[in-house]
């Protein structure tokens, strides 16, 4: 095991015993898993240029010394490969993304580990270290010797992220691609995490990592993101990828991303998006923000309240995409009025022929849906429900609470 940090500064010597340097960089080929190092950068004694010395003439690391298999005249001038990941110059001091922790962090140094790989040693890139060691470690390097920095680390704490938990911020679209920069591991996770680490970003670095992820993923995050973000965050998108995006939003969601932006941006949104869709969140749109109609999804699951128990569970298994957080199925006349509620547990125990009228949950509560925000919690409370029915003046089933909207309402206010 080698830290980058004490590689760096090294002497660098030839197979005749010359001094040529000392190795400025080593760069890895980010691709393979784990990058594996190609080249050292090494500073020419007499010349100061810069020379490459490939990892395969390197023969033995010892005590801040490298010395090589070939002579000097092996040794090449350097020439840029922009699909080469220069370790130091790149990542020191750099911040990237711990997917394991689900955070941005620092990188203090670099943890490389020489393994045989078909008869050849190679050096790996194994992990990346953002703990007070590799803190210390740096500050040191030069001034003591190699072998008393190696004993702090059993004295202090080591903090080492595994490379396969690492995600590298490249805000370069073009660099993403040569470097083979994926993504996926954040598009696997819980949209409030993904969400915070957008927030510490830059705008720069949000664009080039929302721009390789999928629009239902940036939606999810978008959600979560802090309101004042949201507007930067959708102009950046432009407007087509952004309609895209809100269009795999729940409707309530997109209503209140959408009444953060300026009319405008919002009307342009909407003629971008599906017409049905549109008007959906158009009409969300049009209710007071701190109401009951403001806070309510259009996304619920009702049906006739003379219906039995297996033709309510019939639907559901041919439904696909059910609402989020669905945990109520409404009950509606032939009319759409309003005729009660039964909870999702009720429905899984009660036999097959029984009639979902008689399975409602009494009292019968709904809420107008220009009724104010505070009795909307109130009711949820009162009840502890996990939805509540929103009417209209003439009792007709228009949208749904859930009590995860409560939550977010309490959290904002």
């Amino acid at each position: 095991m080698y830290y980058l940090s004490e590689l760096l500064g090294s002497a660098i010597y030839d197979a005749a015993g010359k001094r040529l340097g000392h190795v400025t960089d080593l760069a890895v080929r980010p691709a393979t898993q784990p990058p594996r190092v190609t080249t050292l950068s090494i500073r020419d004694k007499r010349s100061k240029k810069t020379l490459l010395v490939n990892w395969s003439d390197v023969a033995v690391i010892d005590s801040g010394r490298i010395r090589l298999s070939v002579t000097e005249d092996r040794v090449a001038a350097a020439v840029h490969d922009d699909t080469l990941l220069q370790l130091g110059y790149e990542l020191l001091d750099q911040q990237i993304i711990d997917v394991n922790g689900r955070k941005v962090v620092r990188v203090n140094d670099l943890l490389l580990e020489t393994r045989a790989v078909a008869g050849q040693n190679e050096l790996l890139l194994f992990g990346v270290d953002i703990g007070l060691g590799g803190a210390v470690r740096r500050l040191l390097q030069g001034a003591v010797p190699s072998m008393w920095l190696r004993q702090l680390d059993g004295r202090v704490k080591q903090t080492v992220i595994p490379w396969n938990y690492v995600n590298l911020i490249e805000p370069d679209p073009r660099r993403q691609v040569k470097l083979s920069i994926s993504h996926q591991a954040l598009g696997a996770m819980h949209p409030a995490d993904l969400a915070d680490i957008m927030e510490v970003l830059t705008p720069q670095e949000r664009q080039s990592i929302f721009a390789s992820l999928d629009d239902e993923t940036v939606a999810e995050a978008l959600e979560e993101i802090r309101p004042e973000l949201r507007s930067s965050i959708i102009d950046s998108l432009g407007m087509e990828r952004a309609a895209d995006v809100v269009e795999e939003m729940a409707p309530d969601a997109a209503a209140d991303v959408l009444g953060d932006l300026s009319e405008e941006t919002t009307e342009e949104l909407l003629q971008d998006m599906d017409r049905e869709g549109a008007a959906e969140i158009g009409d969300l749109l049009e209710y007071a923000e701190k109401s009951a109609g403001g806070m309510m999804t259009t996304e619920y699951m009702a049906v006739p309240h003379t219906a039995d128990v297996e033709a309510a569970r019939s639907l559901l298994r041919k439904t696909t995409g059910l609402p989020e957080h669905f945990n109520t199925l409404f009950l509606v006349d032939e009319s759409g009025l309003y005729m009660g509620a039964v909870s999702i547990v009720q429905l899984l125990l009660a036999a097959p022929q029984e009639i979902l009228d008689d399975l409602k949950l009494e009292p019968l509560i709904s809420v107008d849906q220009n009724a104010p925000q505070k009795d909307v919690i109130d009711l949820i409370d009162k009840y502890n429900l996990l939805s509540l029915a929103v009417v209209d003046d003439q009792g007709q089933l228009v949208g749904t609470v859930t009590v995860d909207d409560v939550v977010t309402a309490l959290h904002t206010r």
